[in-house]
């Protein structure tokens, strides 16, 4: 690649997806049991990133970790595209009181910061890993539905769609030929930037108990294991689940950046993308 910062950012993301793919078949699994006789011990070759205070290998733990977030981060991206993309198509497609309804729904929603209402759909349904990718896909819907929409209004009033209107396209014809093929070009911009929101947010979830629970080894929950015992001096344990999350988030926005270029040279439709409340009806 000539671009050092995209190849730089697809290769760590590369490198986390081999880490959850490929350890459990590279690294000694049974070091996730717990061992009382070696515990917080310091990073080593038989455990490069340390042991946690019940003696598990916090290295095997991290690529389970890895694996979780990123399956939940995927999973919760194409669900909060499929459905907010779809609310978008309709609402913009179809105009009137449906678009009108759905968006006052999306508004409402917006209204909240969304790691708060991520918890509060989480406290709902019980903790959990499933009921916080329940409340991470709520809080992005709306974004999806709004950039979508936006891009739907301004193609719908296209040179182009006029005419095909005007040669006797029908309404489901125009909007299935030439509105959604070039509505939905912006939406795998928009989920690649989303992604890393996901990972975070998982991980603040995980972070204050709402998220994965003991002993499953998410990210967040293992930061929060080691500030536990920060103040003994095990700093390892909660450090490499943190760097994990910083690069995963950093590397997917750097991604998502170079992607909007590759796509969109002219930057036309990166304002749609930042800006998810225009076009209100």
């Amino acid at each position: 690649m000539r671009d050092p910062q995209l190849a730089t950012a697809a290769g760590l993301i590369g490198l986390l997806v081999a880490v959850a793919v490929l350890g459990p078949v590279l690294w000694d699994q049974d070091a996730v049991g717990i061992d009382l006789g070696a515990t917080l011990q310091a990073p080593s070759w038989a455990h490069p990133m340390g042991t946690d205070d019940l003696g598990r290998d916090v290295f095997a733990r991290f690529m389970s970790g890895a694996r979780i977030s990123l399956t939940i981060g995927l999973v919760a991206v194409l669900a909060g595209s499929v459905i907010g993309g779809a609310i978008g198509l309709l609402a913009g497609a179809l105009s009137g009181a449906i678009d009108l309804v759905s968006m006052r729904v999306m508004d409402a929603i917006l209204a909240f910061p969304p790691l708060i209402l991520a918890m509060a759909v989480t406290v709902g349904l019980g903790a959990g890993l499933t009921s916080a990718a329940i409340g991470i896909v709520l809080t992005s819907i709306p974004f999806y539905a709004r950039l979508t929409r936006a891009d739907v209004v301004r193609i719908r009033s296209a040179n182009y769609i006029e005419a095909a209107g005007t040669l006797g396209a029908t309404r489901m014809r125009v909007i299935c030929r030439h509105i959604v093929p070039n509505a939905i070009v912006s939406v795998p911009i928009l989920a690649a930037a989303n992604f890393g929101y996901v990972i975070l947010t998982l991980a603040a979830l995980g972070f204050v108990g709402l998220g994965a629970q003991i002993p499953t080894p998410e990210w967040g929950a293992m930061i929060t294991q080691g500030q536990e015992v920060m103040l003994t001096g095990a700093w390892w344990i909660g450090v490499f689940p943190g760097l994990g999350l910083l690069i995963a988030v950093t590397a997917t926005s750097i991604l998502a950046d170079r992607v909007r270029d590759l796509l969109d040279p002219s930057g036309r439709r990166a304002g749609g993308a930042l800006s998810v409340k225009e076009t209100a009806p």
